[in-house]
């Protein structure tokens, strides 16, 4: 991932609906949840929502798929992977017995 890449990614999560939003969604990989739900879920109003669907959707963190006559939004697990090893990209002096710390304190990103 490039350094533009992940400040658009950051940026996009750097308002408090949308990481709210993002956080929610990464707890329903692969299938994601409809926007209504999300919204109902966050207490949002729909098109205020949407607004910030679009900004994490052209930031890459999340796509939408049609399913009938709603519009499910799931996180793309490639781009979120990415950005994780951005972050992590230089850690411990290319020691990976150093950074084992910050995977064992975040099993929740381990999985799948």
């Amino acid at each position: 991932m490039i350094k533009e890449t992940a400040l658009t990614a950051f940026a996009a999560l750097g308002q408090e609906t949308r990481l709210d939003t993002f956080r929610l969604l990464v707890g329903h990989v692969p299938d994601g949840l409809p926007a209504g739900e999300i919204a109902d879920r966050l207490g949002v109003r729909q098109n205020t929502l949407s607004t910030h669907l679009a900004a994490l959707s052209r930031a890459g963190l999340i796509d939408a798929r049609r399913r009938g006559r709603t519009i499910h939004y799931a996180v793309d697990p490639d781009t979120v992977r990415g950005l994780l090893a951005f972050l992590m990209e230089d850690c411990c002096q290319g020691n990976p017995s150093i950074c084992a710390p910050f995977f064992d304190a975040t099993p929740k990103l381990r999985k799948g």
